[in-house]
């Protein structure tokens, strides 16, 4: 990078830093948005101990079931895990540590990490194994659950668009984890369809500023589907 310019050209430079067990955030939902180039080189980088943040686990041969299927996590941290049979028997065989949290708690775990704040009270959770070990609160009534938030070493994210500022502009369901990963990184790296030149971007558009990121690389993406539907044919 020169001044503000962000733009990396190699998977090598735009992943420097990242280490054996280190945690990463990765961004998208199911295998939309998700950043395919970075997962696919942290395969060919044999980083192993992940710590790894995301939605989900992707599947057996695509995002981060890549990385499991290298035993690359040791540890996730997900939401959603249902598609991905390399995770069910890593986790049933103990050697994958599995923290199952619920979405809306992820994903606000993620935003007070991104924001400074350390931990939350959340209803979501409390009277079932979630609250095991956590701290809990009667607050007008209502029993509460302590969540702490979330950050990490290297947030992995993917953008429609971004300027070579670092400012971004995510399309659809990529706009679900991103934004807020984005900013709960110690080194952002976001992965985008399109880099444009400062000013090209509709500052009222913008969905993350540029201050949050630290390098932006362009790459293609495969786009898979994660559940093709189709209507019967008449």
């Amino acid at each position: 990078m020169a001044g503000f310019n962000k733009v990396v050209h190699s998977y090598d430079e735009a992943l420097a830093g990242l280490s054996d067990d280190m945690t990463i955030m990765v961004g998208g939902f199911g295998l939309c948005g998700i950043p395919e180039g970075l997962i696919n080189h942290m395969v060919k980088l044999g980083v192993k101990g992940l710590t790894a943040i995301s939605n989900n686990a992707g599947v057996d041969d695509f995002g981060l079931g890549l990385l499991l299927k290298q035993h690359q996590i040791s540890t996730m941290i997900a939401s959603y895990v249902g598609e991905n049979a390399t995770f069910e028997q890593q986790m049933l065989s103990g050697e994958l540590n599995v923290i199952l949290t619920p979405q809306g708690t992820l994903a606000e775990k993620i935003r007070a990490g991104g924001a400074g704040i350390p931990a939350f009270f959340t209803a979501t959770g409390y009277g079932t194994p979630i609250a095991d070990g956590k701290e809990t609160r009667e607050i007008k009534g209502r029993h509460y659950v302590l969540e702490e938030s979330l950050t990490a070493d290297f947030a992995l994210i993917r953008a429609w668009k971004a300027d070579t500022m670092g400012n971004l502009v995510f399309r659809k369901t990529a706009a679900n984890f991103n934004p807020m990963m984005a900013t709960a990184g110690k080194i952002t790296v976001v992965e985008a369809e399109e880099i444009v030149e400062p000013g090209e971007l509709d500052p009222d558009h913008i969905h993350t500023p540029g201050i949050y990121v630290d390098r932006v690389i362009k790459a293609s993406f495969e786009k898979r589907i994660e559940q093709r539907t189709v209507k019967a044919a008449k």
